[in-house]
């Protein structure tokens, strides 16, 4: 994408492009349960870049503490100062072609309780596993990582702000619901 932030509707179409590697070995009603949570992975991942290394180092101290799975999550939540937070040590641009589907599902286990189900919400394992089927896994992945969907902050002014990441969701959702032959 251009050094010029992108309009909603531009970062919509570009996240939609997405539609043209599922052609074929896909329903177009299905494009939206793809593209969404992809897209959501990518914004997630950009939030959590700057308190990804703090939760990793709390992350190992914690697992010797040998506590409950809700202690563990609260300990990690404060050390992200977020709402949620990934463990794991993999992100989208460490993928590769060999292991993608085992390792893009440990990656989404690594997520607080409540970010894991919107992607369960979404049957996002089973449509890993038919992307993978399919050989389209890596590409998509690929495409997703070009994504900046970052945050906009004093040291991303080509971030995206929270307001037109939530215009962005809007249109994917208007898409999707229009392929989908569905109100949104």
């Amino acid at each position: 994408m251009s050094d010029q932030s992108p309009t909603p509707n531009n970062l919509a179409a570009f996240c939609w492009s997405i539609a043209d590697l599922l052609r074929g070995d896909f329903k177009q009603s299905q494009y939206g349960r793809i593209i969404l949570p992809f897209t959501l992975l990518r914004r997630l991942e950009g939030v959590l870049e700057g308190s990804k290394e703090k939760v990793l180092a709390e992350y190992e101290k914690v697992q010797k503490m040998n506590l409950p799975e809700e202690a563990q999550e609260k300990l990690l939540l404060r050390a992200s100062g977020l709402s949620f937070f990934n463990t794991s040590k993999m992100d989208l641009s460490k993928l590769t072609t060999g292991g993608i589907k085992s390792d893009l599902e440990s990656y989404i286990q690594g997520f607080s309780k409540d970010a894991r189900e919107i992607f369960e919400y979404f049957n996002f394992a089973e449509f890993i596993g038919q992307l993978n089927d399919a050989d389209l896994l890596f590409k998509v992945v690929q495409k997703v990582r070009k994504t900046n969907l970052s945050p906009k902050s004093a040291t991303n002014p080509e971030g995206i702000s929270n307001h037109d990441m939530g215009l962005t969701f809007e249109e994917l959702i208007r898409r999707f619901a229009e392929g989908s032959n569905e109100t949104a």
